[in-house]
């Protein structure tokens, strides 16, 4: 933000307040003009607004229904089950990891603000820059896959032409929601409110009426490798895959720290609750759905591609049943789309002010009625929406969610009564779901990574200690964060199936390319002149609070 505009952004951002809010505000604004920056947006988010964007992006129940097609054949019951448990201890340190640094840094520029502040100062303004490009990009792939999951939950495979339709149309509609800044908080808590109403539902119903029930054995101790890996250990790592999908995008609150008051405090509790939420409704979802499971073959080379259909028709014995629970889940993932175009347009927003972004004067931008970044915002989503573009394929046919709609079964003899080409047919249509899903997850890991290990350079008792902080906890925890970002950054890359063909392979290596690619050309021509990092924005800082401080006066 320019100088000569910080006048007017910050009479904007304070006029309109309720003056009972005032000096929270006041101490908030001014706690960001140390920082460098201006009060840009409105604190119109509560925490538990915050929490509804942060549970609805990451929602685990619905990420295991969503790709439960990506996981289902690397391990069955088991990779559920136990993967979540494990996930689940991973992003509890990645939370506290992430919390830790957001108390004693609340910046909305999150971990590419927190490697700038911390990282040596020859090194400061290339970590922030890979970061925040990291950062961005793993939205981008999230929002991707997230479109991609739920608009192939709308139309099933029936031709891939139609799901790339519905995933413009869940993109297009998440982009509208995102328009209007009063909204948002509301728009967030329903998001939250209708997940969690979906979970309980779900839960209850489907359980309720499945005429038959596995025994705890099949739920608990069954483990399935139907990907032609000889190695069930790497079957089980691919697998995984799934599971951290439905932990992924921890870091989307610390983007939402200019919009909530006292936000030091507010982002850890908004981190830690979306791992704890996630946790139970995931686990308790997976076990009581494989309880209720009928046919797990039938799940393997359902004709929609869509496991979970499936599921709720062999319990439910009911068409209208099965689809009714399935548009929960649509539900749901609308809202988790909506939630992460609200973090990816707060990335691209607060990078771009620091000019880490091409047309960085454009993105910048508050739109003054609407109070949020609208253009920061169109431009994700078109890159969104080129995405899926780039991995688009219109000639190759599938059999679709019709064929359950019309009473279509899998014929039970000839060529399609194969479990095997079922699982041929289903890994090759999910393809490009398990590179998107990689991206996101890896993408967002190195983001992560980058300013814990400048923390851990500079020292971790050298920095001013926010709210939240867990001392020997969190050292542990930064370890772990960075042992898990070294191995799923090699593991995740590997192929979901052998024997490896062009239509089932993971082309996220290719991805990785792509984004370093640009990262490396966009520095060398406009990043490493033009980029505002640690230097200058700590000379500007003192002029941001003489402004704050005279809107305190006045």
């Amino acid at each position: 933000m320019s100088i000569e505009k910080m006048d007017t952004n910050i009479t904007r951002a304070t006029s309109d307040d309720h003056v009972g809010n005032l000096k929270e505000l006041d101490a908030d604004a001014m706690a960001l003009a140390q920082m460098g920056y201006t009060q840009d947006m409105k604190r119109n988010f509560s925490v538990l607004s915050v929490l509804g964007v942060g549970f609805s992006l990451t929602n685990s129940w619905f990420g295991i229904s969503a790709a439960l097609v990506t996981g289902i054949n690397s391990g069955g019951p088991i990779l559920i089950i136990y993967g979540i448990i494990l996930i689940a201890l991973i992003s509890t340190c990645v939370g506290i990891s992430l919390s830790e640094l957001a108390s004693a840094l609340p910046n909305a520029g999150g971990q590419y603000f927190w490697a700038n502040e911390l990282a040596p100062k020859r090194y400061a303004n290339f970590a922030s820059y890979l970061t925040g490009w990291f950062a961005w990009a793993g939205a981008i792939f999230t929002s991707a896959s997230v479109a991609l999951a739920v608009g192939s939950a709308v139309v099933g495979a029936i031709l891939p032409w139609h799901v790339f339709v519905a995933y413009q149309c869940v993109n297009a509609f998440a982009f509208v929601f995102n328009c209007y800044g009063r909204l948002l908080p509301s728009i967030a808590s329903l998001g939250l409110y209708t997940s969690l109403i979906s979970f309980f539902v779900i839960m209850i119903v489907v359980p309720a009426k499945a005429p038959t029930h596995q025994d705890a054995k099949f739920v608990f101790a069954n483990f399935v490798n139907n990907t032609g890996w000889a190695s069930n250990g790497i079957a089980f790592i691919v697998g995984l895959i799934n599971t951290n999908w439905a932990f992924a995008c921890l870091d989307c609150a610390t983007h939402m720290a200019e919009e909530v008051h006292r936000p030091e405090r507010m982002i850890p509790i908004a981190i830690m609750g979306t791992v704890a939420i996630g946790f139970v409704t995931a686990w308790f979802y997976s076990v009581s759905m494989f309880f209720s499971l009928n046919n797990l073959d039938a799940l393997f080379a359902t004709p929609t591609y869509v496991p979970i259909l499936e599921l709720f028709y062999q319990a439910l014995r009911s068409k209208a049943g099965a689809i009714v629970l399935e548009s929960m889940i649509i539900a749901t993932g609308v809202g988790c789309q909506i939630a992460s175009h609200t973090w990816q347009s707060r990335l691209c927003w607060s990078f771009a002010r620091d000019k880490g972004l091409p047309f960085a004067g454009f993105l910048a931008k508050i739109h003054p009625r609407l109070d949020v970044p609208l253009h920061a915002h169109f431009v994700s989503c078109v890159i969104v929406a080129y995405v899926r573009l780039s991995f688009f394929c219109p000639l190759k046919p599938s059999i679709g969610t019709a064929d359950l709609l019309l009473g279509l079964r899998r014929p039970t003899g000839g060529a399609y009564s194969s479990v095997w080409l079922g699982l041929a047919r289903s890994f090759a249509d999910t393809s490009t779901l398990d590179s998107m899903v990689t991206a996101c997850i890896v993408l967002l890991y190195m983001s992560y990574a980058i300013p814990v290990i400048c923390l851990l350079v500079k020292g971790r008792n050298n920095i001013r200690h926010g709210p939240f902080w867990m001392g020997p906890i969190g050292l542990f925890s930064n370890i772990v964060l960075l042992i898990w970002t070294c191995f799923t950054l090699v593991m995740y890359s590997f192929p979901p199936i052998q024997p490896v063909a062009a239509s089932n392979m993971n082309y996220v290596s290719a991805v990785y390319g792509v984004v370093i690619i640009i990262i490396v050309v966009d520095w060398f021509a406009r990043g490493k002149k033009h980029y505002r990092g640690q230097e200058r924005r700590h000379e500007e800082a003192h002029l941001v609070v003489e402004h704050e401080h005279d809107i305190v006066v006045r």
